[in-house]
């Protein structure tokens, strides 16, 4: 895929009617116009079956890469974890066409590449390469997708392993790949990451720093994420934060990847306190 037409999104969280009102002024500028989300597409805001079923009916329109929400979505609908708080979900699990929405999320990836821009939702350890990154992903989306998926969820969530290596193996390789993919904030220069923390970059705890404010083996790729709404819009050179906190009354936000161009639409406040995500 080259990144002609296409336009990265930043976490949705159910709030359809923004990803409409959002869409619409893209499509006023590019009719072939395709969108990459950059992972939770729902929870939280009040619409997130209406966005799993816009995003399936855009067919190869539409993409994103899996963001933890909808892990947890996931890991709910196939009965290996109980929400806490499924009233957002509630609409997709009773849906009738819960299965097909169900499956086209499972088969997104963790992580991908557009020419040279490297798409997680949350973000890359020091020292993992590009190359790297896409590997472990499909470590994991191998087994999200085959034929024992559910055994997957019943064991994915925990904080540990809190640190990668490359002799972790079974689940505790895999739960550690997609906390890095999905969680990820905070972390020494060494890799082990904390996950409690979701404020700024102002609040990281002793001894640790924001993933990409160490030197890495991805300096040279630009990387798109989501995840970190405290966070707000951020344009590095090489980096691409898109979580502008819409389910928490900030905005909406889609950039062009081939020159950067912002689109971006309000969003009114559906959660009260930011948390972060």
């Amino acid at each position: 895929m080259t990144s002609d037409h296409i336009y990265m999104v930043g976490d949705i969280q159910g709030c359809c009617e923004q990803l409409e009102t959002l869409h619409a002024l893209i499509l006023q500028q590019d009719k072939d116009a395709h969108l990459f989300i950059v992972g939770d597409l729902v929870n939280r805001g009040p619409h997130s079956l209406s966005t799993l079923r816009k995003l399936v009916a855009m067919g190869n329109r539409a993409n994103s890469v899996l963001g933890n929400h909808d892990l947890s979505l996931l890991g709910v609908a196939y009965g290996a974890h109980r929400s806490r708080n499924d009233t957002y979900l509630r609409p997709i699990l009773d849906a009738p066409d819960r299965d097909e929405l169900l499956n086209w999320l499972r088969h997104r990836p963790l992580a991908a590449q557009i020419d040279q821009h490297l798409i997680v939702h949350a973000g890359v350890l020091p020292s993992w390469t590009v190359q790297q990154t896409l590997d472990y992903a499909h470590e994991v989306e191998v087994v999200l997708q085959g034929d024992n998926f559910v055994d997957f969820f019943l064991d994915m969530y925990g904080d540990q392993p809190a640190k990668w290596s490359t002799e972790l193996k079974g689940m505790n390789r895999l739960r550690c790949i997609v906390n890095v993919l999905t969680r990820l904030r905070f972390c020494t220069e060494s890799g082990e990451m904390e996950f409690d923390e979701k404020k700024g970059l102002d609040n990281a705890p002793a001894g640790y720093k924001a993933w990409f404010d160490y030197r890495r083996e991805t300096d040279s790729t630009n990387i798109i994420f989501g995840h970190w709404s405290a966070l707000g819009l951020l344009m590095r050179p090489n980096l691409i934060g898109l979580d502008t906190g819409c389910v928490w009354g900030g905005k909406l936000t889609a950039m062009r990847v081939s020159d950067r161009q912002l689109f971006q639409v309000d969003c009114p406040q559906h959660q009260e306190v930011i948390l972060g995500n």
